[in-house]
C-alpha cells in the first residue's frame, strides 16, 4: 500500500516513525517519488528511478536498525557533486557526464544507511546567490513561489525546506550554502574548508570550496559532521580536524561580534533590519556579549572574490569545456567566467598577497570575540527582479557571505524569524576554522529557546533535541585557587594564553588552604587532606586553557607550588593548583576563611 507523503521533519523523528513500525525505508521512498514527480518549483534535475529507490531502501532493510546511524534518511545532491550512475550536469546539460562512482561524501551518507533520493537544481556550474541561473528553471521560493530561493546551491535547501527529504548536500563558494537556508528557514551549515572531502565534486574555485549541509536543525548537522567528515588524500585541499578550542556555544558567558552600525546594509529592507536586531538582543540573553567590531576587512575581503583574480579559478575549473561550448553557458554565468582572461598571474599573486594583509586584520576580531553574528543577507528579491538586474543585486546578497572562505572561517546560517510577509530571515554565525562544533552548539541553544517551525514544513521543532558532542575540545580545565583568580595579579598569565573563566565553584570538603610565608603573601598553598583529618570546600575559579598553552603556563609556576588533580564540588576531577606538603610548616591555616579572597579582605580590612 502506497504511504500517502507527510512532509519530512528532522531525522531523530523519522527514525521514532521506523522503529515504531508505522513507516519502512520502502514506504518512505515510494511516497517522495510520487510526491516529487510534480515539481512547479523546479527543484530537482534528475530524480532516481523508484525501483532504484526500492533498492536502496531493501539493502537498509536488510540490516539492524541500530547499525546505521542514517537508517533510511532520505536526502537530496546538490548537482555538481558525484553520485554513481546519474548525470552530474552542474546545471549544464552540455557539460553532464555519468560517474561510476559517487563523491567521497555522498558515499559516507549512504554507508551509513541514507537514501538519496535525485540531483538539486543550482545556479550554472555554482556561480551566483539566488537560484535564478539555470537551464531547468528558476528554483522558486519555499514560502512564495514569486520569490529567490537563493542558491548556488537552490534546489538542494528547497528540497529539505519542502520536507521532501531531511537533508541535502550542497556546494559552499561565496555563500552558496548559507543564503538559501536563511531564505527557506533552514540551518545552513559551512564547514571548515577540507573537513569534508571535495573529492567528486566539481568545483567553482576549488582553493576556496567547501561541500555544505542543509538541515532542519542544528543538532543534525553535527550528527551529518560526525558521519561525513574526515581526512581523504585524494583531495589535495582536505585537512585533519582540530580540536575546537573553547565551546562558547555551551558557555553561560560568551562574547558576539556585530558590525559597527554603519557597515550593516539592509538595501530598503527595514523588515531585516528589525529582525536582525531583534537577533541581537535574543543571543544577549542567551548570555551573549554583544561588542561592535571594524566589518570593513572582511569587507575589503568579500571585494576581492569578484574584483581579484579568484574569478580566473572559476575560468580553470571548466577552461576546456569553456573554450569548446562557451555558447552553451548561460548569461550572466558566461560573461562573469570570462573576465577571467583579462587576468594574470601577476594579478593572481598580487590577490593572494592582499588577501594575506587583509586575513591579519580580520583576525584580530578574534582577540575581542568568540564568533561573530551577521545577517545571512540584508535582503530577498522576487525572481523578475533578480532577472532584471542580476549582476547588482546578486552582489548585494554576498555582503555578508563572500568573505568567509577567503578568510578561512567557518559558519552556520541559522533561522531567526519571519518578514511581515511571511518571508524567513536568518543570521549567520561564523568564527575561525575548526570552531565547527561551538557554532553549531550555539545554533542549537539558539533553536531551542527560540523553538520556529522546521522550513516551510509547519512542523515543530521538538523541544527535547539533544546536540551530539562529537571531537575533542583541544581544551583542558584547571583549577586556581590564588593569585591567578579573575582580577587578581598573575591572572594574566591566563588571559595572555586565551583561557578563558568556566565556572567559580569550591573544591570538595576535603581540602585546607594555607597563606605560605613571604612578604607580601601572595601565594596560598592548597593541600587536600586524608580522611582523618577536618577539611573544608575552598572557593576556586575553573578556567579552560588551550592544551598548547598549559606547558608554558606550568613552567611558569614556582616551588612549592605545582600542578596536580583537585576534587571540585559536584565531584568533577581537574588540573589545579597543590602544595607540597612540607611547604605547610611554617605557614598560616586560613581554611576556615573559605579561600584566598577572603583572606585578602581581611587583610584589608584587620
Amino acid at each position: 500500500m502506497m504511504h500517502k507523503f507527510l512532509p519530512l521533519g528532522d531525522m531523530p523523528s523519522l527514525l521514532r516513525r521506523y522503529a515504531s513500525g508505522e513507516l519502512s525505508p520502502t514506504q518512505m521512498v515510494e511516497a517522495i517519488h510520487a510526491d516529487i514527480q510534480n515539481d512547479p518549483d523546479h527543484v530537482w534535475i534528475s530524480v532516481l528511478p523508484l525501483e532504484s529507490l526500492r533498492d536502496y531502501a531493501r539493502k537498509v532493510e536488510a540490516q539492524d536498525m541500530t547499525s546505521l546511524p542514517l537508517y533510511g534518511v532520505p536526502f537530496a545532491i546538490k548537482d555538481n557533486i558525484d553520485l554513481a550512475d546519474i548525470p552530474t550536469t552542474a546545471a549544464c546539460p552540455a557539460f553532464a557526464y555519468t560517474p561510476s562512482r559517487s563523491a567521497v561524501v555522498v558515499q559516507k551518507l549512504i554507508d551509513a544507511g541514507a537514501i538519496p533520493i535525485g540531483k538539486t537544481n543550482l545556479d550554472q556550474f555554482a556561480t551566483g546567490l539566488n537560484g535564478t541561473r539555470s537551464p531547468y528553471g528558476a528554483c522558486r521560493n519555499a514560502f512564495n513561489p514569486e520569490y529567490i530561493s537563493g542558491g548556488s546551491s537552490s534546489g538542494s535547501a528547497v528540497a529539505v525546506a519542502k520536507g521532501q527529504v531531511c537533508f541535502s548536500l550542497g556546494t559552499d563558494t561565496a555563500g552558496s550554502g548559507r543564503i538559501p537556508a536563511a531564505f527557506n528557514n533552514l540551518i545552513g551549515y559551512k564547514p571548515t574548508k577540507g573537513w569534508l572531502s571535495a573529492h567528486g565534486m566539481v568545483t567553482a574555485c576549488r582553493s576556496l570550496d567547501t561541500v555544505s549541509v542543509f538541515a532542519h536543525t542544528a543538532a543534525d548537522a553535527a550528527r551529518l559532521l560526525t558521519i561525513s567528515a574526515a581526512y581523504d588524500t585524494a583531495d589535495i585541499y582536505s585537512r585533519e580536524r582540530e580540536g575546537h578550542g573553547f565551546d562558547f556555544g555551551a558557555a553561560p558567558h560568551f562574547r558576539f561580534g556585530i558590525p559597527r552600525q554603519q557597515q550593516l546594509k539592509f538595501f530598503d529592507n527595514h523588515e531585516s533590519e528589525r529582525l536582525f536586531n531583534d537577533a541581537v538582543a535574543r543571543m544577549q540573553a542567551l548570555g551573549g556579549e554583544a561588542i561592535e567590531i571594524d566589518f570593513e576587512p572582511f569587507l575589503e575581503a568579500a571585494r576581492l572574490l569578484y574584483e581579484g583574480p579568484w574569478v580566473a579559478e572559476r575560468y580553470a575549473a571548466i577552461q576546456s569545456f569553456f573554450e569548446l561550448h562557451g555558447d552553451q553557458i548561460i548569461a550572466p554565468v558566461r560573461e562573469i567566467i570570462a573576465t577571467a582572461k583579462q587576468r594574470s598571474a601577476a594579478d593572481a599573486f598580487n590577490g593572494i598577497y592582499q588577501l594575506r594583509s587583509i586575513k591579519q586584520q580580520a583576525d584580530q576580531v578574534w582577540t575581542q570575540v568568540d564568533c561573530l553574528l551577521a545577517p545571512t543577507a540584508g535582503t530577498i528579491y522576487p525572481i523578475h527582479a533578480m532577472q532584471q538586474d542580476p549582476i547588482r543585486l546578486n552582489t548585494n546578497l554576498g555582503y555578508y557571505t563572500n568573505f568567509m572562505n577567503l578568510l578561512d572561517y567557518a559558519a552556520v546560517a541559522v533561522p531567526a524569524g519571519f518578514q511581515r510577509d511571511g518571508l524567513p530571515f536568518g543570521i549567520t554565525l561564523a568564527a575561525p576554522a575548526h570552531q565547527d562544533e561551538p557554532l553549531l552548539h550555539l545554533a542549537h541553544r539558539w533553536q531551542q529557546a527560540y523553538s520556529l517551525p522546521l522550513g516551510a514544513t509547519g512542523i515543530a521543532l521538538s523541544p527535547s533535541t539533544l546536540f551530539p558532542i562529537a571531537s575533542r575540545s583541544g581544551q583542558i580545565r584547571i583549577a586556581v585557587c590564588g593569585a591567578h583568580l579573575s582580577g587578581l595579579p598573575l591572572n594574566e598569565q591566563l588571559t595572555s594564553r586565551h583561557g578563558r573563566l568556566v565556572t567559580s565553584t569550591t573544591t570538595s570538603s576535603d581540602y585546607k588552604l594555607y597563606a605560605l610565608p613571604g612578604h607580601p603573601p601572595l601565594r596560598p598553598g592548597l593541600i587536600r587532606v586524608s580522611k582523618n583529618e577536618q577539611g573544608v570546600a575552598i572557593e576556586v575559579e575553573v578556567w579552560e586553557l588551550p592544551v598548547r598553552e598549559l606547558g608554558s603556563f606550568v613552567a611558569s609556576i614556582p616551588a612549592p607550588l605545582g600542578i596536580g588533580s583537585i576534587t571540585l564540588a559536584n565531584n568533577e576531577t581537574v588540573l589545579g593548583f597543590l602544595c607540597e606538603y612540607y611547604a605547610i610548616n611554617n605557614a598560616k591555616d586560613i581554611s576556615h576563611l573559605g579561600g584566598w579572597r577572603n583572606y585578602l579582605r581581611q587583610l584589608d580590612n584587620p
